[in-house]
């Protein structure tokens, strides 16, 4: 007799990250990629919105719109999200320094097609600790970036059971040069930092912590090197089950789970030759869904032509179909973990996870990743790293074909005519105009107002949360929350 096929695990959130131009121009993208599968929202928005400035910003001008976009006030998020049910959505923003802000008008604009904001799904990232080592996308000091940081955690435990209120991120420490074990440690140390504000702040009552830890989620980055990268993905489910259980006594095993979502590494990705990222895309998803007992959550990819430009419709269409025919076509998810008993695999987790312990040492005895940050220790570990891995690709010692060996090529076909997405060049004019407008016919005292006791609640060191969801309502904008 024939056994009983396997249960099927659930597939990933099928995600692909997104946003450019305007609102509409992207809310437009967002409806046809729901319509071919995805499964959920990843929103990219501009270096402005990103860094606290209004569209009219001096120091926004070049920027507006170009990597992400532009998000001024709730009359820009109602219509990113037009026709979207934010009930039945789960949404991931990539956010940070305004973090709390952007949430804020994502809750108003769930209110206003009448979900509460109880109901919502998805995630902000809300990590500035891993900015300063990074990105640079941030608009205060450590210190007080951390209070923001912990004030969406607390406000998301209390008011929003189903968000994951940050997305402790390992993608841009890769990008910026990280090792495995170097992202291992200090995006543990990060997260520990977190946790230790957060218990030290008051927000979050004793007792209500161990839940806390389990809203928290990562963000991660997977390479090429699938194996090793699997293998960190292991490690780093491993690391978190034993920080939780014993730095923070979370008894229930769920709470402890390493719940991460995953883009693969957009770094390795070559102009020369593009159409070889293909591969690379491919092989860096398979180290972040082969491994059940570490297996991503939600998954979004890079285009083959994002080396080039931002990708097309159909660039993101292809990224999607390739994790639909990995979860829907062939046999992946029917089974248990692949490598469970494993040596090979086992011994190179074990190694990991020995070498993370060591660097997390190092970093606590510095007196965290605050500290760590402030005197730039992970920064220059990062350098170090970053630089050396530069160096072994000039000097062929690390291949990457196309760009150091088997550089002669045939013509792109999938290159013709540029091969990415041009932005509209009026797009950052019309954007002023629709902000110019906005501010013209806003109730100038209520927003005054909701300014002012947001002000007043960050002087008092109260959580801002409840004060700049009354500026989202108010009509203020990104730029004057910010300031």
């Amino acid at each position: 007799m024939d056994q009983a096929a396997p249960a099927a695990d659930r597939p990933w959130l099928f995600r692909t990250y997104a946003g450019h131009s305007s609102a509409a121009a992207s809310n437009a993208l967002f409806k046809a990629n729901l319509a071919r599968g995805q499964t959920g929202l990843s929103v990219a928005f501009d270096l402005p919105t990103q860094t606290g400035y209004d569209s009219d910003h001096a120091l926004a001008a070049g920027e507006v719109g170009r990597v992400g976009v532009p998000i001024c006030s709730l009359a820009d998020l109602e219509p990113l999200f037009e026709g979207i049910p934010l009930a039945a959505m789960n949404t991931s923003m990539t956010i940070n320094a305004t973090a709390p802000w952007l949430l804020a008008l994502y809750i108003v604009a769930a209110e206003r097609q009448g979900t509460a904001r109880a109901a919502l799904a998805g995630t902000v990232q809300n990590d500035l600790l891993k900015e300063y080592l990074s990105r640079g996308t941030y608009m205060l000091p450590p210190e007080p970036s951390l209070k923001l940081t912990c004030d969406v955690i607390a406000f998301a435990a209390a008011e929003m059971p189903k968000w994951n209120p940050i997305n402790v991120c390992s993608y841009h420490l890769q990008e910026a040069g990280a090792m495995p074990v170097q992202e291992l440690a200090f995006t543990l140390a990060n997260a520990i930092a977190v946790l230790d504000a957060l218990r030290a702040g008051g927000q979050v009552a004793p007792e209500a912590l161990a839940e806390v830890v389990g809203r928290i989620s990562f963000f991660l980055n997977a390479g090429v090197r699938f194996v090793t990268e699997m293998c960190k993905m292991r490690a780093f489910a491993e690391l978190w089950d034993e920080i939780t259980c014993e730095r923070y006594g979370v008894a229930d095993p769920k709470l402890r789970r390493f719940r991460y979502g995953v883009q693969v590494n957009s770094l390795g990705l070559t102009e020369q030759q593009p159409e070889n990222n293909v591969y690379r895309i491919l092989l860096s998803t398979l180290a972040v869904v082969l491994s059940k007992s570490a297996r991503a959550r939600a998954v979004q990819l890079p285009a083959w032509n994002e080396a080039l430009g931002l990708p097309r419709p159909w660039d993101q269409q292809w990224s999607l179909r390739l994790q639909q025919v990995l979860a829907l076509e062939t046999d992946l998810l029917e089974f248990e973990d692949l490598f469970d008993g494993s040596p090979v695999i086992a011994a190179q987790v074990a190694a990991l996870k020995e070498e993370a312990r060591g660097e997390l040492a190092r970093i606590e005895a510095l007196g965290g990743a605050l500290v760590a940050v402030d005197v730039g220790y992970m920064k220059q570990q990062l350098v170090e790293s970053g630089a050396a891995r530069l160096a072994a690709v000039a000097s062929a010692a690390q291949k990457v074909v196309g760009v150091n060996c088997y550089c002669d090529s045939e013509p792109a076909a999938l290159a013709a005519e540029g091969g990415y997405l041009a932005i509209d060049p009026g797009a950052e004019a019309e954007q002023i105009a629709r902000l110019q407008a906005h501010r013209a016919g806003r109730d100038a005292a209520a927003a005054a107002a909701a300014l002012d006791a947001l002000r007043a609640a960050a002087r008092e060191g109260r959580n801002v949360m409840e004060p700049s969801i009354a500026c989202a309502r108010a009509g203020v904008t990104t730029g004057e929350w910010g300031q």
